[in-house]
């Protein structure tokens, strides 16, 4: 299975950007993984909310594949522990799906368009992170998962 991540714009925070390249090389330990950045929409002050996420939603919808298992990390989605995310990716991996993607919108979330293809949606918690701390605590609890998997000595229950 082919995990990736699509992230909409670039982080600036040298210390976030670590510890996802740290993750990420854990992560690959387990499976195929891989980040995807789409460049921010240009001159944002002359579009509203809705026009911003349509050209983000376009640009998000272009990288996705009609077999893709798509999850939307979302502040409505479902809210898991971790052991419940790692027997959640368990299942994805013993579906058959061959690419699950996992989607950080941009800073007014996603178009109905992205909203529509999703097959999931996943909360990281009740409360609001910037979207570049997203990232890092993402590929944390999905290194996370591969570990409790693996019955490995990195989660402690």
């Amino acid at each position: 299975m082919n995990v990736e991540l699509i992230v909409v714009g670039k982080t600036d925070m040298k210390e976030v950007e670590a510890l996802v390249t740290m993750y990420t090389k854990r992560i690959n330990h387990y499976v195929r993984f891989a980040i995807t950045t789409i460049v921010d929409v240009r001159n944002t002050r002359k579009l509203s909310e809705a026009e911003q996420k349509r050209l983000e939603g376009e640009a998000i919808l272009r990288l996705i594949n009609e077999s893709d298992h798509v999850a939307l990390l979302d502040e409505h989605g479902a809210e898991l522990r971790s052991i419940e995310f790692a027997e959640l990716m368990q299942r994805r991996m013993s579906s058959g799906v061959k690419r699950l993607v996992y989607i950080i919108g941009g800073p007014y979330g996603f178009s109905d368009a992205v909203y529509q293809r999703a097959n999931s949606k996943l909360s990281l918690s009740k409360m609001t992170y910037s979207h570049q701390l997203v990232r890092a605590i993402f590929t944390e609890q999905l290194y996370r998962a591969f570990t409790i998997l693996k019955n490995e000595p990195y989660h402690h229950e």
